[in-house]
């Protein structure tokens, strides 16, 4: 359970961090989805870990795309939060999502699916290392 709550607040600040870097503000909603995202990536990598990279990388830029479509039509659609806005990107889907974040996305999981197959490897260290 701890590894699972490390996670989600690795990913919350995670995604939190990059869009303070990228756009100079975030919204509460975009921690949630980045601690979801992280969770989800973590388990997808485990899932698919003999998958060539590039292959584990556009797998999990589709899990953030869809979490990124579910996320902005409750929040900004449905809601009206207004907590981000792709209409006048090339490729949107209702503003919500379109192809150059989506490109982003499959970046980011280059770096992220390394350090966790790493982490993935490594001995437990809670765990005795003939059990």
């Amino acid at each position: 359970m701890l590894e699972k709550v490390s996670l989600f607040c690795v990913g919350a600040l995670g995604y939190g961090g990059l869009e303070l870097l990228y756009r100079g503000h975030t919204h509460w909603t975009m921690l949630l989805a980045g601690g979801i995202c992280m969770l989800c990536l973590y388990a997808l990598n485990q899932r698919l870990s003999g998958w060539p990279l590039l292959m584990r990388c556009a797998a999990g830029a589709a899990l953030i795309t869809t979490v990124e479509f579910s996320f902005g039509l409750v929040f900004n659609r449905w809601l009206h939060l207004a907590v981000w806005d792709y209409s006048a990107c090339w490729g949107n889907l209702l503003g919500q999502i379109c192809p150059f974040y989506s490109f982003l996305w499959f970046l980011l999981c280059i770096p992220l699916f390394f350090c966790f197959s790493y982490a993935q490897k490594a001995p437990h260290p809670h765990r005795h290392p003939l059990f």
